[in-house]
């Protein structure tokens, strides 16, 4: 959970908000688990999500199953339209800004796997080697498991849509159960800044549980749930996007907590609403 809750929900969309001791908590099981830098890893999602299944996206199938998979990893710069510097949540924190090596992909890579290695290495020291090798067998299974999300969960026969998106995004059930809920992905693209993935009664968020278990006990103070009933259903059997239907030149604007205009307008629409409901009731009750 430290890459689902951690690397993704948090700090790539800030979906919700805790202490930083909380959030370095989670971060450091995905950085364990060789997800790399925290900056790098965000900056590539959120350009995702704003070039989705796109030439501009980081890692759509569309441009080949290899390069989706694991190619784009390999090649070592961020690409002109990605910019980690407009992460400004992120380049704020001198660990992270440490983790990331300047950009350097190569650097913030090789760091990360030297980082892993020591505290295996301690393991193997402390507990002998069971311990030690179990534990890099689940970090390697970490890394590989949203390697594969990117791939099979934006190939449309793989699984199903509950929401008309501009994208090839579908929710793919035993994604799901591998990545702790990350695999309801076109619910996910419907409401990218929502800390709730799975919507369905069937459609089981370990994830999101966990975030409501840590607001229950205290440990974060707000989260955003999205509300599916705002967005129209899908009508027909996935299939590839147009890419005609995407901008791929419009930029979303970002702000320094790492939402987007449009998420961080939803919460005062939503108060909006909510203050104008009172005001009717309170009408027709005179």
């Amino acid at each position: 959970m430290g890459v689902t809750v951690g690397y993704h929900r948090l700090l790539s969309h800030r979906s919700f908000r805790c202490p930083k001791f909380v959030e370095y908590f989670w971060v450091l099981g995905g950085y364990l688990a060789f997800e790399g830098s925290p900056i790098w890893w965000a900056s590539i999602h959120r350009a995702h999500h704003r070039y989705t299944d796109t030439p501009l996206d980081p890692h759509s199938p569309r441009e080949s199953w290899f390069a989706s998979y694991i190619g784009w990893t390999t090649k070592g710069k961020y690409a002109d339209h990605i910019r980690p510097q407009d992460a400004k949540d992120l380049c704020k924190d001198p660990i992270y800004q440490f983790l990331e090596q300047g950009g350097s992909w190569e650097k913030a890579h090789l760091l990360c796997a030297a980082i892993g290695t020591v505290f295996r290495l301690g393991l193997l020291a402390c507990f002998g080697w069971p311990i030690a090798l179990g534990c890099t067998a689940a970090g390697l299974f970490c890394l590989n498991v949203p390697l594969m999300l990117n791939l099979f969960c934006h190939i449309p026969k793989l699984g199903y849509k509950n929401f008309e998106t501009k994208d090839d995004s579908v929710n793919v059930w035993w994604v799901a159960a591998l990545t702790m809920g990350e695999g309801w992905h076109n619910n996910h693209h419907a409401f990218p800044g929502s800390a709730r993935s799975g919507f369905k009664r069937n459609e089981i968020d370990p994830s999101w549980e966990t975030i409501k278990l840590m607001k229950k006990v205290g440990l974060v103070s707000w989260f955003n749930e999205a509300n599916p009933d705002s967005k129209a259903p899908a009508k027909v059997k996935p299939t590839l996007a147009p890419v005609a239907a995407r901008t791929l030149t419009a930029v979303p604007s970002t702000h320094e907590d790492g939402t987007t205009k449009e998420q961080s307008e939803a919460k005062p629409r939503g108060r909006k609403i909510r203050q104008r409901k009172v005001r009717e009731a309170v009408g027709a009750r005179r």
